[in-house]
């Protein structure tokens, strides 16, 4: 049997080991090309643009777009010095865009 041209967004979301909800996001956001078949939202991705998606956030990460871990914990230390006080999470309310637990 030949190989698949297109892939549904439960084979993405376990090629990218994601949840279908995020695979669906990237489709959305248009980080990943998609194709819709039918009127009920048959999403479709191309095998080779999800290799050209993979390959772009390498070449991203290589580019160092994506933050080094010194970054992300030098990003969440407070200010050195100064003399405000930082805000905590409390103090600084919910953030607009996400979605909290309860």
């Amino acid at each position: 049997m030949p190989t698949p041209r297109f892939l549904t967004l439960d084979d993405v979301a376990e090629v990218l080991n994601v949840s279908w909800s995020q695979a669906y996001a990237l489709v959305r956001r248009r980080e990943l090309i998609a194709i819709q078949i039918g009127g009920r939202g048959q999403w479709r991705v191309e095998v080779d643009e999800l290799e050209r998606f993979i390959q772009r956030k390498y070449a991203e990460a290589r580019a160092g777009a994506v933050p080094a871990a010194e970054e992300l914990a030098s990003a969440d230390a407070p200010p050195a010095g100064g003399d405000a006080e930082a805000e905590t999470p409390a103090e600084a309310g919910p953030v607009r865009g996400r979605r909290t637990r309860r």
